[in-house]
């Protein structure tokens, strides 16, 4: 055979391959995009309703109001919940993945949301690492706050090993356990050692989700606005950027859950109530004082700040 005419038939066969390769992905693709299509719609719509919920007045001006409420009278409902149910064991799956990493998930989820949204909103790199630096911040002010309580709970308490009671004969009662007292020990090393620990502490489990919840909220509430200025500018915002919104939504969901779990199935009081407040003031202080500052005193500036136009800015000063 001809090398050309070999050649031909060689590119000929390819050509066909490439059709009939682009009929197969459009066939593919045609059945995806009637399945994304109400998804899609179902996304847009279920975080619209969100973003308008979390965006009103009711929820910025009374949800520390309701969350403050929740851990004054939780530990009331300990009193009609089952120890039996699965919520009573202290090993359940959510206490192990969620409970004992608070901080870390409210970090990733509310990080990558911020980045994402200021990005999307004004395309500026130094305004996105402003805005999610109060991510930082708060996440400093929790490490001071666990190592500040570390610090007055193994000065304020004592460590104790039981020891069995010597038996007498003459007496029929059961004796009551001695406890040796073991000095120059933390709380960490006591528990550790299968010891008894005593003494007074703070909630640190009821200050982070207090904390977190509180946090989650505040970095929330803008993103109707957001939706607002892509409206008038006639664009959608990213399914992304709407997918976290979502995610935080129910990991904010998924603290109130387990806040209400804590207060119900081991309640502690006043340890719990402690640890609410100091959770409260820690928002308190930081959504409420230092971020109303002006960015010239070192302020990142409230969730929004710079990222919405004037317009936008005058309707939620409002």
């Amino acid at each position: 055979m001809d090398p050309m005419t070999e050649n031909a038939s060689k590119s000929f066969t390819a050509e066909i391959n490439l059709e009939k390769l682009q009929k197969i992905a459009a066939e593919v693709i045609l059945p995806g995009r009637f399945i994304l299509r109400p998804l899609n719609a179902a996304l847009e719509l279920i975080t619209s309703i969100l973003a308008w919920i979390l965006g009103s007045s009711l929820v910025q001006k009374h949800f520390h109001l309701m969350l403050s409420g929740l851990v004054l009278f939780g530990p009331v409902v300990s009193f009609w919940v089952s120890k039996y149910s699965i919520f009573a064991n202290g090993n359940h799956y959510l206490y192990r993945k969620f409970l004992r990493s608070t901080w870390g998930w409210t970090c990733i989820l509310t990080g990558s949301f911020i980045i994402l949204l200021s990005f999307s909103a004004r395309r500026s790199i130094s305004l996105t690492l402003r805005h999610l630096s109060r991510i930082g911040l708060a996440g400093l002010l929790w490490w001071g706050c666990r190592r500040l309580l570390t610090l007055l709970e193994d000065a304020a308490g004592a460590c104790y090993e039981p020891l069995a009671p010597v038996q007498d004969t003459q007496s029929s009662a059961s004796a009551q356990p001695l406890l040796l007292l073991h000095e120059d020990q933390t709380k960490a090393s006591c528990l550790k050692a299968n010891m008894m620990w005593r003494g007074y502490e703070v909630s640190q489990e009821t200050l982070i989700l207090c904390l977190s919840c509180l946090l989650l909220v505040e970095e929330l509430s803008v993103f109707g606005r957001h939706l607002a200025q892509e409206k008038r500018f006639h664009r959608s915002p990213s399914a992304p950027l709407r997918v976290l919104f979502l995610l935080c939504v129910v990991l904010l969901f998924i603290w109130m859950v387990l806040l209400l779990c804590l207060l119900a199935y081991f309640p502690a009081w006043p340890s719990q109530q402690l640890g609410g407040a100091l959770g409260y003031l820690g928002w308190r202080s930081l959504y409420q004082g230092w971020y109303r500052l002006t960015p010239s005193e070192g302020s990142p500036g409230l969730p929004g700040e710079g990222l919405f136009t004037s317009t936008d800015s005058d309707k939620h000063s409002q």
